[in-house]
Formats: C-alpha cells, sequence, structure tokens
C-alpha cells in the first residue's frame, strides 16, 4: 500500500467534541503516515500515545496542549513509535505516564523499527477495567494482549470511543510477531471487542477512524482464521517452511513487510501446535498425525 505523502502531521485536528489528533512525523511501512496521538478533553487533557521521542512532535503537541493541564499521559504498549515521547512530555508538563505495564524484550525480528521502549517508566499501570477521570471525560483500559503480551486500549465513555492502538488499525493488519506476539492472545482479544456493544468508533494509532467497528473486527476475525485455513492446506500440500508459505499466501507484498508476515504466519503456527494441528521440525512444519 502506497503511504500518502500529503499527510497533515504536527496539526491538531478535532475528531469530537472531546478528541483531538496530531499527527507524528514517523511514516514507515509498518506505521503508515505515522503514529497517531490523541488529546482527550477540553478544559484538562488526558495525551493516549505521545509517540516517538521527536522534537518536531512533542512541540507539536505542547502547542495543541496550549497551556492546559495534562492530566495523564497514556501509553497502549511499549513499542518505539507509541510510547518514547511519554517521559519528555512529563518533563514538560509534570503529568504522570498511566496505563500499560512496562515491557522490553531484545528482538532482532523484522519489526526492528518498532523496538519495545527501554526508558518506559509508567507512574501508574492500569488493569483491565480501571479508569483515569478528568474533567468531563472518563478513560478506561481495556486489555487487549496479542500484537503486544502489554497492550491496552481505552475506551471514552462520554463519546463511546474506543482508542484502538496497534489491536485494530485503520490501515493494515496487525502485526503479532512471537516470541511476545500471541495469536491466540489476539485472537481472544478481538472477541472481547466484539463484546463491547458501547464502542460506536474507533481511533486507532495508525489510519483512519474505523466509524463501524464491530463490523471491521467481524472482518479481522474472518480474515484470520482464512490465513488459518491457508496455512493447513499449505502443510498438506508439504509446504512447511515460513518462506515458502509467506511467497504463496501474500503475493505482491512489499518486500520490506516480508518479514513481518513470516512473524505473523509463525504466531499462527505456534497456535495450531498449542491446539494440537501441527508439528514442528527443526526449521519446517507439518501436519500432526
Amino acid at each position: 500500500m502506497d503511504i500518502p505523502t500529503d499527510a497533515p502531521t504536527g496539526l491538531a485536528m478535532a475528531l469530537d467534541p472531546l478528541v483531538t489528533r496530531v499527527l507524528a512525523p514517523n511514516p514507515s511501512p509498518f506505521t503508515y503516515t505515522g503514529t497517531q496521538t490523541y488529546l482527550v478533553g477540553t478544559t484538562a487533557v488526558a495525551v493516549i500515545d505521545p509517540g516517538p521521542d521527536d522534537p518536531e512532535h512533542i512541540a507539536a503537541l505542547v502547542g495543541a496542549i496550549a497551556g492546559r493541564k495534562v492530566v495523564a499521559i497514556l501509553c497502549t504498549h511499549t513499542h518505539r513509535d507509541h510510547s518514547p515521547a511519554a517521559a519528555p512530555l512529563k518533563a514538560l508538563t509534570g503529568a504522570p505516564i498511566i496505563g500499560c505495564a512496562p515491557l522490553s524484550l531484545a528482538d532482532a525480528g523484522p519489526r526492528a523499527d518498532a523496538a519495545f521502549d527501554t526508558g518506559y517508566a509508567p507512574d501508574r499501570v492500569l488493569a483491565d477495567g480501571e479508569s483515569v477521570t478528568g474533567p468531563g471525560w472518563t478513560l478506561t483500559a481495556v486489555a487487549t494482549p496479542g500484537h503486544t503480551s502489554n497492550h491496552l486500549c481505552f475506551a471514552l465513555a462520554e463519546s463511546g470511543a474506543l482508542f484502538s492502538g496497534d489491536h485494530v488499525m485503520g490501515w493494515s493488519t496487525t502485526v503479532v510477531a512471537p516470541p511476545d506476539g500471541d495469536m491466540a492472545s489476539y485472537m481472544r482479544s478481538l472477541e472481547v471487542l466484539m463484546a463491547r456493544a458501547q464502542d460506536r468508533i474507533y481511533f486507532p494509532a495508525h489510519g483512519e477512524p474505523i466509524e463501524r467497528p464491530h463490523r471491521f473486527v467481524r472482518g479481522l476475525i474472518g480474515h484470520r482464521k482464512q490465513r488459518e485455513g491457508q496455512i493447513l492446506r499449505l502443510l498438506k500440500a508439504d509446504v512447511g517452511a515460513v518462506p515458502a508459505m509467506v511467497e504463496r499466501m501474500y503475493v505482491g507484498l512489499d518486500p520490506r513487510l516480508n518479514g513481518a508476515a513470516g512473524r505473523s504466519v509463525l504466531a499462527h503456527l505456534i497456535d495450531l501446535r498449542d491446539r494440537g494441528l501441527v508439528i514442528e521440525e527443526g526449521d519446517s512444519w507439518k501436519m500432526a498425525a
């Protein structure tokens, strides 16, 4: 997919009476037009996914905050395109860093551009169902492990919005990359969102708002089941190496994304193994007897 070159980086765009978006200048094949930071509130605000530690982006956030009190800096997870700006923003505003638990793993895989933020140090970790409040708004954590084991979404009760981080994105499917990414957890987390009738719109960290979220999530579940079916058919045809599977399953894929696609295939294979359907033999896989 081509990345738009006219994305409004650094501009504060009102999406909802309580929600403003500021796009970070970090476009890539993994982040699309960049990481979207959200400000929630009017007289006092929360900042969701402050983004990369980029002086230009931090200056844009300070401009959008416009002298208002920052009640909390919230992070959905600790990939490097989401949480590193939390520390400098805390230093500038005095706001506590709240949200996901710390998680830092060495990962030399194809998601190296979005490695874990080793400096993330929250003042408070939110458990599933816990909330942060400000004048006229309430943000409640919804645990959604899968993309990472520490991933949270945040539900804004007053507007029926869900800030979906990387769990549900508006431009692409989510990369689920072992060892921390877990396909079984990801699928369960999608079902958690399907059960949330109160969510009318998703504001993802990458891509446009999702205005029919339950239909969208249903499509994601169907897509993953389709991928699983492809893998099983390839194994039955004695195609057991992950690179060979990627070549057949992702025809026309940007070559820069081949490694990430392989990680998602591996996540499916691990899930199938744990369900007793396939077995691993060295660098290859086959159907269980």
